[in-house]
């Protein structure tokens, strides 16, 4: 869960980048309101870990020029300049820019749904579909095993509703595929899910 620094003005982007936040939490600008970032569960931080370790050694494997990056900022175009919004994992295949707060041009973002917060983060899900390099959004839970995924459609646009991962996790923005077992693997929620 979050927790908001009400401001009677809002932030603008460029004074949040500068801001001497309070120490202890990472934080979000949503709509010109700086949010602190609850730590991270123990499940939340193995599945992010996770992902990010299989993600890694795709891309690497593949020979893809395409970097996962966890935690990182994001531009959405929505409000651009009151946002600054901060998913678990994304992958660019954009070169990083030398002091650009901003990860260039994400085709993959994940989130991982927390319990205390699913209003947040379905939020910030659907906010990411307005940035233009987007081509999909995988959301990972962490009460059960599941996992939902947003792709764009090949006219552009978004569906209505995320997809329910069944089986394998397939990543076309990326080539990935794996089955869902393998996101759990080391938390009680493997149990009973197959391995493959």
């Amino acid at each position: 869960m979050s927790a908001a620094l009400e401001l009677p003005i809002p932030m603008s982007l460029t004074e949040f980048l500068v801001w001497d936040a309070p120490d202890g939490a990472r934080w979000q600008l949503i709509d010109g309101q700086p949010h602190a970032m609850a730590p991270a569960s123990p499940v939340h931080g193995v599945l992010q870990s996770q992902l990010s370790r299989l993600l890694g050694n795709h891309l690497a494997a593949q020979g893809l020029r395409c970097q996962a990056a966890s935690n990182p900022g994001v531009r959405i175009e929505l409000r651009a300049d009151m946002n600054y919004r901060i998913p678990d994992l994304a992958v660019t295949c954009t070169p990083l820019v030398p002091g650009d707060p901003m990860l260039p041009d994400p085709v993959l973002l994940v989130e991982i749904l927390s319990p205390s917060n699913p209003a947040e983060t379905w939020m910030n899900v659907w906010a990411y579909t307005t940035i233009p390099s987007v081509r999909e959004i995988l959301v990972i839970r962490t009460d059960a095993a599941g996992a939902q995924l947003l792709r764009r459609n090949p006219d552009g646009t978004w569906p209505y509703a995320p997809m329910v991962v069944e089986g394998d996790v397939i990543l076309e923005s990326i080539g990935f595929q794996v089955p869902l077992a393998a996101l759990y693997a080391g938390t009680w929620l493997a149990e009973g899910l197959p391995a493959r």
